[in-house]
């Protein structure tokens, strides 16, 4: 049909024009279809849909640049990596992805010679932009301008939460689609996306033509993934200090000039561990729940003698203490405070005041703290960072937590 030929023919400029084959791999990933209903556009995060009267109404150009947003939701993972935010706000989610997505498209083709953001076609706005599109937003992810966004429209109407779309973009979110997928879906989807974004950075080098900051992020994209939690049993455990065990398998070299065979004494467990959470308002219960589980798995392993857990945003909000009996019931009896703002240096002024010296420090966080990486620590730290911000401390040793 006369939509359908449309629709592939744009696609097929778009992966012959070189200077978009940096998203030429994205392009070619999930199902294009047209169908009746849906008054724009919307994806699952692999497969896209176009309204047919929607297809009928664009220009080539302004159809192009629809293909490509749809296809960055798919390259960023949008639908799977800000599911959580989603459900707190289904509207501002979508807002703040298509913030971050259209600034990037309008960068890449600034004259519109290829593509152009639709325009209102009826009304007293015929002829204004249809998309979201605001330069305070540049450089942010879709969490950042979330938070923002959030903040404003408690300003206004003193509430937060909804699930309804966003009335200013020109695509839906098809955020239950994506939840639908099944498990090996979902792995093979990653898979794809991660093939993809490798196509388009080779093809850009072939082509020579440069993508700025997209080309950057499509790079971060391909990060080796750590398992977070791996990460912070190997940082206590290098930290343990006790000296309860000894072992004949490991001579202690102090005595070996002079002769003597004498045992090393390795550790066990760790004398006292402190664990901060930023509890300004950017970390659900969900994320504190999973995080303090494997604070306990790991605790169980090493026994610490002290676990100090504190919560803050930009104060110490709550201190809870935990001896080594009590820590497997750290999860069930903790109670999270806080929601202010976020000030990491609250918590090395509140040891210092309360002469609290751990062995190490355990720092969960969303990682927007400005340059406030918490000062002089005087035990090694290691943050660990939630919400999809790659942020990397200044201090101690980093680790992203990836969503599941």
């Amino acid at each position: 049909m006369l939509e359908e030929r449309k629709l592939q023919k744009v696609k097929i400029d778009l992966l012959r024009n070189p200077q978009f084959a940096l998203m030429s791999g994205i392009l070619m990933v999930g199902k294009t279809s047209v169908v009746d209903g849906i008054p724009t556009a919307a994806t699952n995060g692999r497969d896209e849909y176009y309204g047919r009267e929607f297809v009928e109404s664009m220009s080539t150009k302004e159809l192009g640049f629809v293909v490509m947003h749809e296809s960055m939701h798919k390259m960023y993972r949008h639908l799977t990596t800000w599911a959580k935010l989603s459900e707190i706000d289904r509207g501002l989610t979508n807002s703040a992805c298509d913030y971050v997505i259209n600034l990037q498209l309008r960068d890449l083709d600034p004259q519109e010679q290829y593509i152009a953001m639709p325009r209102i076609k009826k009304g007293e706005k015929k002829g204004e932009l249809m998309g979201l599109v605001d330069e305070r937003f540049r450089g942010m992810n879709a969490k950042q301008v979330f938070d923002i966004l959030r903040e404003e429209q408690e300003e206004v109407d003193g509430e937060r939460g909804g699930d309804g779309e966003s009335g200013d973009g020109f695509d839906e979110h098809d955020w239950e689609g994506a939840k639908n997928l099944t498990e090996e879906e979902a792995k093979q989807l990653e898979k794809d996306v991660d093939q993809a974004v490798r196509q388009g950075l080779m093809a850009e080098k072939r082509v020579g033509k440069g993508a700025g900051n997209l080309s950057r992020d499509m790079g971060d994209l391909l990060a080796p993934k750590v398992d977070w939690r791996e990460v912070l049993r190997e940082f206590v455990k290098s930290i343990c200090a006790g000296r309860d065990v000894s072992t004949w398998r490991k001579p202690n070299r102090r005595y070996i000039a002079s002769d003597i065979y004498m045992p090393t004494l390795v550790s066990e467990r760790v004398g006292h561990i402190v664990v901060g959470v930023d509890t300004s308002g950017s970390i659900g219960a969900a994320e504190i729940s999973e995080f303090l589980s494997e604070v306990k798995s790991i605790a169980e392993d090493v026994k610490p003698e002290m676990v100090d857990l504190l919560y803050w945003d930009s104060a110490v909000a709550a201190h809870e203490k935990y001896e080594e009996h009590e820590v497997p019931n750290i999860v069930s009896s903790t109670k999270p405070r806080g929601g202010g703002g976020t000030s990491p240096s609250c918590v090395t002024d509140y040891m210092a005041n309360k002469g609290i010296r751990p062995e190490c420090v355990i720092m969960l966080t969303d990682g927007y703290v400005g340059s406030d990486w918490g000062g002089e620590w005087t035990a090694p730290v290691l943050w660990a960072i939630t919400g999809g911000n790659n942020a990397i401390s200044t201090t101690g040793k980093t680790v992203h937590i990836q969503p599941d």
